[in-house]
């Protein structure tokens, strides 16, 4: 994919990085929010960091006069239309995918539900009754997905909250977790390698799918923790595994970037079993953009520069996220 270097006259106005926020992944979203900000002055670009988490008069005081916005931000209020929902009321250009996209992407029970009618295969799951009582969901939930589970956040991005219950009493304990604030949801669990895939959506909607990452953990878990921690994690770009599954890989990101009605990129993840078969678990309307982030990785195996990237997703900005929904 060729992406021309960016032209500091084509964002002649201030270019509002909001990061930050309130979600649990407050931290990634100022890591990558620096990274952004730093990278973009360097380039010549003119740029306002703004924390979603500011009070509300903040915040609008730190958009005013500003027509475009990076959004270099994730999780709940940030991630799910909410924040895409604003900027559009307030005229303001926005990096990464619309308000439909983003609330569908972030739910993943809906989500599920769009990509499987496109071809992309999913793990078989259900969602917790909050409702039910403990005793009676983990019978439910064994009988009709068995043992061992995923049991997670129907809401939540970075692997927050994931947990494998392997015995009765696991999913019975996962099940009653209060500490998430939101719904939940458990899937049949399958061992293998987790495999990121990201898509670079051009201008004229031709998509361009990003080199695999494998990420290899001890306990074969891609969670929250092994994400933030360096070391808990090798990755290979592309990943380890066939031909056969490489193009499955390639083939079925790009059917849910189009399936959920994404923008200039997105990043899905997948589970390779042992048999080679890859199995989408999730999308990531705003993945974590800074230079150590699997986008950021994908891209440079593919030969673009994290200059580059940016340039992109900035300049994504400006087209018609309409034109292909």
């Amino acid at each position: 994919m060729h992406i021309p270097p960016l032209d500091p006259a084509e964002v002649p106005d201030p270019v509002a990085v909001i990061t930050g926020g309130w979600s649990r992944e407050r931290d990634r979203a100022l890591l990558s929010g620096s990274t952004v900000v730093d990278t973009l002055a360097d380039m010549g670009v003119k740029t306002r960091c703004v924390d979603l988490a500011d009070d509300r008069q903040d915040l609008l005081e730190g958009l005013e006069g500003v027509t475009t916005a990076v959004l270099a931000i994730a999780g709940r209020g940030a991630e799910d239309g909410r924040l895409q929902g604003l900027l559009e009321t307030l005229g303001v250009h926005y990096t990464g995918s619309g308000v439909l996209a983003s609330a569908i992407g972030m739910n993943k029970i809906h989500a599920k539900t769009l990509v499987t009618a496109a071809g992309v295969r999913v793990p078989s799951g259900t969602r917790i009754d909050p409702s039910a009582n403990t005793e009676d969901e983990v019978v439910r939930i064994s009988r009709l997905l068995g043992l061992p589970v995923i049991v997670k956040p129907v809401d939540e991005g970075g692997s927050i909250g994931v947990r494998v219950a392997i015995t009765v009493e696991a999913l019975a304990a996962a099940v009653s977790d209060v500490d998430t604030g939101g719904e939940l949801m458990a899937e049949v669990f399958h061992p293998g390698c987790s495999v990121s895939v990201g898509v670079l959506e051009g201008p004229l909607g031709a998509l361009h799918v990003l080199p695999p990452l494998e990420a290899e953990t001890p306990n074969g878990v891609y969670s929250y923790a092994a994400k933030r921690g360096a070391s808990a994690c090798d990755y290979y770009c592309p990943a380890r595994v066939s031909p056969e599954t490489l193009q499955s890989l390639r083939r079925q990101a790009a059917a849910a970037h189009r399936a959920l009605y994404c923008h200039s990129y997105s990043r899905s993840d997948f589970i390779v079993t042992e048999v080679g078969e890859a199995i989408w678990l999730e999308i990531n309307t705003l993945p974590g953009l800074s230079r150590t982030g699997n986008l950021a990785r994908m891209a440079l195996a593919d030969g673009i520069t994290y200059e580059q990237l940016l340039a992109h997703i900035l300049r994504g900005a400006h087209t018609n996220r309409r034109a292909h929904a």
